[in-house]
């Protein structure tokens, strides 16, 4: 599964490409590292990249200069920049760690950002997307669900909110790889819906599918946190979440929330919403604790009086 990254920053590499025939072997040593993990070494602290490679902290430092930087924090930043995104989540974990905090402020702070998420979510919701959204997916035939990596568990949960209520509800995150998603999608048409989740650290896989989703004449939804997404240009409807946390990648509690409000929201509009529900809970039921005395329900069944046999029986009564 790869990320929308490039390759390693051109800036450095190139520098690395002019510097090569006066450097060093041990500053060679440090070259080859940096250009076959140009994103680990941009997370990582001097001291730490000359353990790895196996150089002082001196050779660190003068390979830097080597290439005309001022010094291994000049290099460090120029290698960052067009991986802030991807870095951003490991400088914050560094910065939490150099500060320590108790584990009841850590628990306090992260529900925290989970309650401030979920209302600036809940603020910024343009609810004309909302109401596209559950139009689009009461009206599709189909109803394909793509989500990698930590929005994969978020994609499961929202096609078991969606299952009760679309007819065909299918995820394309499995063990089978992105390729088996591909190929499902190739059965997708105009009459089909594609919803797409994804989140800093934005994966191209769902990006990939999404493409091929409108270029199968699929409508596309999109599940992300802001326009600059790559996945909203791809979209008909986008609905917006905000995900900033100290601790983590993302925070999935705000996801989560707007996911629930929007099965909660096709629920409420699908056509025969009680029966849906009721058919569910009789198919279940076994499964569930205390409800083996719950009488199941018949389906469409008629009152005596309507059946031919129950008018006979009204008849007979009312002769005698």
């Amino acid at each position: 599964m790869s990320t929308n990254v490039e390759t390693t920053g051109t800036t450095v590499a190139q520098r690395i490409a002019q510097a090569l025939p006066r450097l060093t072997r041990s500053h060679r040593q440090v070259a080859d590292y940096v250009l076959e993990h140009p994103l680990q070494v941009a997370t990582l602290p001097i001291d730490e990249l000359a353990a790895v490679v196996g150089v002082s902290v001196a050779t660190a430092n003068r390979f830097a200069r080597a290439l005309d930087f001022d010094g291994y924090a000049t290099f460090r930043a120029e290698l960052v920049r067009g991986f802030e995104s991807l870095v951003a989540p490991v400088e914050r974990l560094r910065g939490n760690l150099e500060h320590p905090t108790t584990v009841a402020e850590v628990f306090a702070t992260a529900l925290d950002e989970s309650r401030r998420n979920i209302e600036a979510t809940r603020q910024s919701l343009d609810y004309a997307a909302c109401e596209a959204a559950v139009q689009r997916i009461l009206k599709a035939r189909s109803v394909y669900i793509g989500g990698f990596g930590a929005s994969a568990w978020l994609a499961g949960l929202l096609q078991h909110g969606l299952d009760g209520s679309c007819n065909d509800v299918r995820m394309l995150s499995s063990v089978s790889g992105v390729t088996h998603a591909a190929r499902t999608l190739m059965h997708a048409g105009p009459q089909d819906l594609f919803i797409g989740l994804t989140f800093p650290r934005y994966l191209t896989d769902t990006v990939a599918l999404a493409q091929i989703a409108r270029g199968q004449g699929c409508a596309v939804l999109a599940l992300t946190d802001r326009p600059s997404s790559p996945l909203a240009p791809l979209a008909d409807v986008v609905l917006y979440c905000q995900t900033e946390t100290r601790y983590r990648p993302n925070c999935e509690t705000s996801v989560l929330a707007l996911i629930e409000a929007l099965t909660s929201a096709v629920a409420l509009r699908a056509p025969r919403a009680v029966q849906s529900a009721s058919r569910i809970l009789q198919a279940v039921r076994p499964w569930l604790h205390g409800a083996q005395g719950l009488a199941r329900s018949e389906p469409s069944a008629q009152p005596a009086s309507a059946s031919p046999a129950g008018a006979r029986k009204k008849n007979k009564k009312s002769s005698t």
